[in-house]
């Protein structure tokens, strides 16, 4: 059997904020943005349109949350270093 692979995504909203969440399918889950039914951060309209720049793929639902919650607990200018280090312009 082979394991679910499990995502952490960025996407870039209109206010030039940083959404970071977790899927096992991203382009679904980003659809769900678009239609201002994901999280509550990206319902609210003046941060739209979203923009997804960055997705890594991990092998399991703990190493995605991982990265999730490390992603969220740093400051813009550690998220910004990490996007650019990973090859991300915005």
């Amino acid at each position: 059997m082979v394991a679910k692979a499990y995502y952490m995504y960025v996407l870039l909203c209109a206010d030039n904020s940083f959404y970071c969440g977790f899927t096992d399918d991203v382009a679904r889950r980003f659809a769900t943005h678009q239609a201002y039914q994901g999280a509550k951060y990206t319902r609210v309209k003046r941060r739209h349109p979203l923009k997804l720049i960055y997705q890594e793929k991990f092998a399991n639902k703990h190493d995605a949350l991982s990265a999730e919650y490390h992603f969220k607990h740093q400051t813009r200018l550690k998220k910004e270093t990490f996007l650019r280090v990973h090859g991300v312009t915005w």
